[in-house]
């Protein structure tokens, strides 16, 4: 989605907010000086604030991991532990960036009870120590006025004012019955969050800020936001279980200013 969203990005803006970051890829891609980034995943939430305060800590703890199924399952199951709790932030923080590194296509899914389910991915040499980016991390995050938040979607953003920009990418509107992803977290995304997502882009316009957001090409998404410049862009997906999924599908990018 990179290329769409630089195209259609406003032309000055203060604050950048991003309150469902994941990954961080736009955020990384721009680089502003002033952000306030979100998600509700606490373990994302913790790799960052380790990446930032403790990254030699960081990369000392991941060289312990090795690519093996053996050790794969073992380092799963300790969110099953009751001692889960008393691993440090560095622990937690090493163990999911290791679990990324090695299951199966990258994912991040946790059953009903939040734990890590996704199965080993059997990759010949996966990157687990990249020393490069997550020092590059720390030093954009130390070096910049980044607040790192894990809260609701609503109130990472009671903050922004008249010229900030707010980008949402929230978890999508499902395109069938059968499409949805609810694994994530144990807080469930359906049409009522949907629609009170889009209350906070009103209110959000209503101060004159400038607000972006991405979901699913939906009759019920295009409904929600009729008032606003939608534009329909095609996207790769390169996470599905069946090679041919992997293909482009059409997406919404919905804007509340003039590009």
């Amino acid at each position: 989605m990179l290329p769409f969203l630089n195209k259609y990005l406003p032309a000055a803006y203060n604050t950048y907010y991003e309150p469902f970051v994941g990954a961080g890829a736009f955020l990384f891609n721009q680089q502003p000086a002033k952000a306030i980034i979100n998600d509700v995943n606490p373990e994302l939430i913790n790799c960052y604030r380790v990446i930032k305060d403790l990254s030699t800590d960081l990369l000392v703890d991941l060289q312990k991991h090795s690519n093996s199924k053996e050790h794969f399952y073992k380092i799963r199951e300790l969110d099953r532990d009751e001692k889960f709790g008393q691993l440090s932030p560095v622990e937690r923080a090493s163990r999911i960036i290791y679990l990324n590194k090695t299951c199966f296509n990258g994912l991040f899914r946790v059953n009903k009870r939040g734990q890590f389910n996704v199965p080993f991915g059997r990759y010949k040499n996966p990157n687990i120590v990249n020393a490069d980016i997550i020092q590059s991390i720390s030093r954009y995050l130390n070096d910049n006025h980044i607040t790192i938040l894990n809260t609701d979607f609503a109130k990472a953003v009671e903050t922004a004012q008249r010229g900030d920009f707010i980008y949402f990418d929230p978890p999508y509107d499902p395109l069938s019955d059968t499409s949805s992803f609810t694994g994530y977290s144990l807080t469930q995304f359906g049409k009522a969050e949907q629609e009170r997502l889009r209350d906070v882009f009103d209110a959000l316009t209503r101060k004159g800020c400038f607000v972006m957001l991405s979901n699913s090409s939906t009759g019920f998404i295009a409904g929600l936001y009729a008032d606003y410049n939608i534009i329909s862009v095609q996207a790769s997906r390169n996470i599905n279980s069946v090679v041919a999924g992997r293909q482009k599908i059409d997406e919404f990018l919905v804007l509340n200013y003039t590009p």
